[in-house]
Formats: C-alpha cells, structure tokens, sequence
C-alpha cells in the first residue's frame, strides 16, 4: 500500500515510474494507467532480469518483501532470501543508473522498547523478520557504498489505509462492526502510533526528492497515543454498531507499545504527516463498506 501511495504521489510531480511488479498480483489496478508509468514484471528471485526502458534512472525505492505471515515471519530460511532480494535490488538500481537507493524498513528491527524510538535507538531485533530487516540493511548499505549510491533506510511502524492487508487490527475491527459482532482487543493500554498511507507514500517520496544526509529516518506520525483512544475514534467514525471488549491488563506483563520520535524526518524532508486519524479512518471505513457489499452481492449472485 506505501509503494501505490508513493507511486500516487510520483505521478502528481510528473515524474516518470518504472514499476517492478510481481508476477501474477492481483493488485495491478491499484496503479494509475498512465503513459508515464512504465510495468516490468519479475518475483523477488528475478530482479536481475528487469531491464528498464533505456532510460536512467534518479532513485530507487526497495519496498518488496516476501513470506509476511504470521506463520513465516519468524522462519529464518525463508526470511534470508529476502534479504538476498534486497541486495539484488541494490544491484538493479546500479543498473539503472540510480544516484539514491532508498529501502523500507521496520521498527522490527528494533525488538520491544519500553520507552520512545528514535531513528538511534539501537537495533536489537528478536524475530527472524526483523533480523532479516537489519540484516537487510546493514549489507544493502554496505553495497551502496561500494557502488557510489546514496542510502536511505525508512523504518516503518504502523501505516493503515484503504489498502491495507486484511487481518490488521483495523480491518478486524471494522469487519466485525460490518458484521454486528463484538470486537475483541487486548487491554489496548499501550502506546501506538498510526500513520495512513498516503502520509507514508509523502515521506518516502520526499526521502527521494530532498538532499539529505545517508542514514535511517522512522517513518511514523508525529504523535503516540493508548491504543484504546484509537479504536474510540474508529468506533465513533463508524458510527453505527459498534460493540468492543478489552482484555484485563495484567499488573505483571505490561504490553510493549511504539512511541516514536520522528523529528529527525521532519527536519529532513520538512513535511508533518497531514492525515489525521479521523479523516484516514473514516475513508478506510467507506473503502470496507464497499468492498463488503461486493463481496455479499457476489455470494448473493452464487447463490
């Protein structure tokens, strides 16, 4: 959802794209189509097979990761290749000509911090995922050095949006409101910190476009808050059934929360994300809506 986004806000600068595809997506229609936007398609295994349309290019954006899951995340066989990926990626942008190379990251790779999380917070990640980030990219850093390319490293935390993955918090919690059902959440007294979409794309387009020093820059909003007060905003912006339970908060295992510094980003690329919660939830909200009555319609017409 971050790469469409920025990709979005790509398009309105007049810039040209190539956009490297996986083979087989069902999300395709979630670009533009556009003459400027130009589609190769390649799996994370084929990126030296992408060849361009001859044209250099200025930056590239590394957002492609494989075996997300729950199941997978903390497999270390099939996180590795993933990082194989990302230094075939450093190697594609080389190849094109890039001056910047710009990966995503994940505040994964900072394992549970009991406090704010700053882009110097030190890394000590405890998931094969996140291990794999910071692997990531440590040696796709190493890389750009060897090859005179300038690196970023955007370490995202919580980006919700219309196209958000199903099973997310959020969209659990709206399915179960679509349904009339009771949504269940943990105590939801730790801290959060929710950044929508088309903020992340604007943030990861201006690491791009701005002259700005080597290094890592959190990609999150400005503000941390109980997660607690952002479902009673989601509950209210929905505005019709809504039923929640919240586990009891256990005395003797305080849930770790994210709260974020991101001051380093902000006078970086000077941008302040514009999206409140409200508004981005809302529009989320709508999206679902629609995408329920289809998917009803569909079983309707089976029927």
């Amino acid at each position: 959802m971050i790469g469409t986004a920025l990709i979005r806000a790509c398009v309105k600068n007049n810039d040209e794209i190539l956009a490297i595809v996986r083979n087989g997506t069902n999300r395709i229609n979630r670009l533009p189509k556009i003459d400027r936007i130009c589609i190769e398609y390649a799996d994370l295994d084929q990126l030296s097979s992408v060849h361009g349309d001859g044209k250099p290019y200025d930056i590239f954006y590394h957002f492609a990761w494989g075996h997300t899951s729950k199941e997978q995340r903390d497999n270390p066989v099939v996180q590795e290749q993933n990082i194989k990926a990302t230094l075939q990626a450093v190697e594609l942008a080389k190849k094109l000509g890039c001056k910047k190379f710009i990966g995503a990251g994940s505040q994964a790779e900072y394992g549970p911090v009991d406090g704010v999380i700053s882009a110097d917070t030190p890394a000590v990640p405890v998931t094969a995922y996140g291990i794999a980030k910071l692997s990531a990219n440590l040696l796709s850093k190493r890389m750009c050095e060897q090859a005179g390319i300038l690196f970023i490293w955007g370490r995202i935390f919580s980006v919700y949006g219309c196209n958000d993955n199903e099973g997310t918090m959020l969209d659990y919690a709206i399915r179960q409101f679509n349904r009339k059902e009771t949504a269940i959440f943990s105590s939801g007294t730790q801290m959060w910190n929710y950044l929508n979409e088309q903020d992340a794309g604007k943030m990861f387009q201006l690491l791009g476009y701005k002259k700005i020093e080597k290094g890592t820059y959190c990609i999150a909003n400005e503000e941390s808050r109980p997660l607690r007060e952002y479902i009673a905003e989601l509950r209210m912006a929905y505005g019709e059934f809504t039923q929640c339970e919240f586990a009891q908060e256990d005395p003797k295992k305080s849930p770790m929360g994210l709260q974020v510094d991101i001051r380093k980003t902000i006078q970086a690329i000077q941008y302040h994300p514009q999206i409140s919660f409200k508004d981005g939830i809302f529009q989320m909200i709508n999206n679902r809506k629609r995408k329920y009555n289809e998917e009803n319609k569909c079983i309707d017409s089976y029927l």
